[in-house]
């Protein structure tokens, strides 16, 4: 009597058991999977290049300004560009020149940074092709003379030739490597910094003069390479988020 009342207690442990063991497992597979997605925007992003502004206020021989814009196109490649113009005078020892005009730089932008969850930051490189139209004036130079003997060496006569010589319809191309950030500081709105290298395709020279600084190109080398630079500050308008 006792072995069948023991038996059927643990009969009933068991099946109890069971029971609960089943509850659990359909209660685990009921339990719904976290579905968050954090979404970042896809749009345009519009910006100035504030280094121009405030590099025309320090210095009286440069007048600048340059809009910056990119267009997302996939997680991590944007479509990018700059438009703006500029006026240099540059000063050398003997001659003073001006250069203004236009000019346009497009390319793309691959985003190397891996953000975290809702961050929209970049890291990036990019290309761009550079195209600009400037007039190029001599303002005043010094004429070098040559004696016509070979034992005399060119020189510069103290008199200077003061009045202006100019050419428009200049025209230059170049390629330029860029290397930046983005960091988004407020919803949608981005500072960022970027430096370029620059390799000069075809820049003109005015007649009997080269060209020493080109809208967009910057001050042109004897290699025709330069350098440039920007800090932009921009806002995104995000036409869908992905």
């Amino acid at each position: 009597m006792r072995t069948l009342t023991f038996s059927i207690n643990c009969f009933l442990f068991l099946f109890v058991v069971h029971l609960n063991a089943q509850k659990t497992t359909k209660q685990k597979k009921e339990t719904p999977k976290d579905t968050v997605i954090y979404k970042t925007g896809y749009g345009l992003r519009l910006g100035i290049d504030l280094s121009k502004p405030g590099l025309s206020f320090v210095d009286k021989s440069y007048l600048g300004f340059e809009i910056v814009g990119d267009y997302r196109i996939s997680k991590n490649w944007y479509i990018a560009g700059e438009i703006g113009r500029e006026e240099e005078i540059t000063f050398e020892d003997f001659t003073t020149s001006t250069s203004k005009g236009n000019y346009i730089r497009l390319g793309a932008n691959i985003n190397t940074y891996t953000n975290w969850l809702d961050m929209n930051n970049e890291v990036y490189i990019g290309g761009r092709y550079g195209f600009a139209i400037f007039e190029h004036t001599l303002n005043q130079f010094t004429p070098n003379v040559a004696s016509g003997n070979s034992e005399i060496p060119i020189f510069f006569p103290s008199e200077t030739i003061n009045t202006p010589v100019s050419e428009s319809g200049l025209t230059a191309h170049w390629f330029e490597f860029q290397i930046g950030i983005k960091v988004e500081t407020l919803k949608n709105l981005f500072i960022g910094f970027h430096g370029a290298y620059k390799i000069g395709l075809s820049i003109d020279n005015q007649d009997n003069f080269k060209t020493l600084y080109a809208p967009g190109f910057n001050r042109v080398f004897e290699s025709n390479t330069g350098f440039g630079f920007n800090y932009t500050i921009s806002y995104l308008i995000p036409f869908v988020n992905k």
